[in-house]
């Protein structure tokens, strides 16, 4: 019985670094090309399983979060810029307004 679980966890490992090749983007690896990683997996199950989520796997850990944009309006460089722009125009305006009304 205990060589039936070890073989059906071998292959659930198996399956497991299989689809988690396949799903990692290209860019993602590290130490060699997605398809070398897959290739490996594949013919090495259990070693070339364990290779890959200690080599070839980037880890994203919750405390190193990769931010790809600003999370706030106030992180956002052209969002400060737009109202940056915004408050001139208004001043703009308003100066074009006093000018309009002491000349007439």
């Amino acid at each position: 019985m205990l060589r039936v679980a070890g073989a059906i966890l071998a292959v659930a490992f198996y399956i497991y670094c299989v689809i988690d090749v396949l799903r990692t983007p290209s860019g993602g690896t590290r130490t060699l090309p997605k398809y070398v990683w897959l290739v490996v997996v594949i013919v090495l199950p259990v070693l070339g399983g364990l290779l890959w989520l200690v080599f070839g796997r980037v880890w994203n850990l919750p405390g190193a979060r990769r931010r790809r944009g600003p999370v706030a309006p106030d992180d956002d460089p052209a969002f400060l810029k737009q109202l940056g722009d915004d408050a001139w125009s208004r001043r703009m305006r308003q100066r074009r307004g006093k000018a309009n009304d002491e000349s007439a």
